[in-house]
C-alpha cells in the first residue's frame, strides 16, 4: 500500500483516537525518557502526528518548538483545531523534504506504515535532519527479520513493514548514531521502540 492509501484508511478511523477508550498516555513515558537525552530545545517534529496532539503538548511543555506531519487529511483537521498555532503539514514522509534542522524527532507508530523499500531512505533522511546531539525516537515491529504484512484490525486494511530489530540497529550505527535505548515495551507483543542520538 502507498502512504496515500494509508492516509485514506486513517481518515476512516479518527474516532478511535477521539474515543474516551484511547489511552492518551500511550507513548508519553517513552518520550519523556527520550527527551532526557536531547542536547538542545529547538525545533521538534512529530512524524505521523495524528490528531491527539499529546506529543505536541509534551514537546511544548519541554521548551521545544514543535511541528507535525501526517498523510491523513482528517487527522490533521482535528489536530489543527486542537493546536491552531502549530504548523501541521499534510505530506507523505517518503517524498517530503525535511529542510529544517531538529533537536528532537518522533515517529511513534507511524514509520511502520511506509513501504519496506523506503524504510532505509526515510530513516537516513530523518537522521540527516537532526542537529548534532539531536534525538530520534520511533516505534517499530521488533521482528527478527525484515518483512511486511497487512491487516484489518482497526477496520480498514493497513500496511506494516519492518527492517527487523538488528537491521534497524545496524542502520543507525552506520548513520553515526548512538543507541540510547531499545525496549520491547508491550512484550510479548512485538511492539518495540528505539531512542537514538546523532553523534
Amino acid at each position: 500500500m502507498k502512504p496515500t492509501e494509508i492516509g485514506k484508511a486513517y481518515n476512516q478511523i479518527t474516532h478511535l483516537w477521539e474515543s474516551n477508550d484511547f489511552d492518551i498516555n500511550n507513548g508519553i513515558e517513552q518520550h519523556k525518557r527520550a527527551i532526557t537525552f536531547a542536547k538542545g530545545r529547538g525545533n521538534a517534529l512529530d512524524i505521523g502526528c495524528g490528531c491527539t496532539g499529546r506529543f505536541i503538548e509534551l514537546l511544548l511543555d519541554e521548551g521545544f518548538s514543535p511541528s507535525g506531519i501526517d498523510v491523513s487529511a482528517d487527522m490533521l483537521d482535528i489536530a489543527r483545531k486542537r493546536h491552531p498555532n502549530i504548523n501541521f503539514v499534510q505530506a507523505d514522509i517518503c517524498e517530503y523534504s525535511l529542510d529544517e534542522k531538529y533537536d528532537f524527532i518522533t515517529a511513534w507508530d507511524s514509520i511502520w506504515h511506509i513501504p519496506l523499500a523506503e524504510q532505509r531512505n526515510v530513516l537516513t533522511k530523518i537522521v540527516a535532519s537532526l542537529n548534532v546531539g539531536g534525538v530520534f525516537i520511533f516505534s517499530f515491529g521488533g521482528t527478527a527479520n525484515e518483512g511486511y504484512h497487512t491487516d484489518s484490525f482497526m477496520g480498514p486494511e493497513v500496511y506494516y513493514s519492518s527492517l527487523g530489530t538488528n537491521s534497524f540497529l545496524q542502520l543507525f550505527i552506520e548513520l553515526g548514531c548512538v543507541i540510547r535505548h531499545l525496549e520491547f515495551d508491550q512484550h510479548p507483543e512485538l511492539h518495540a521502540y528505539l531512542i537514538v542520538e546523532k553523534a
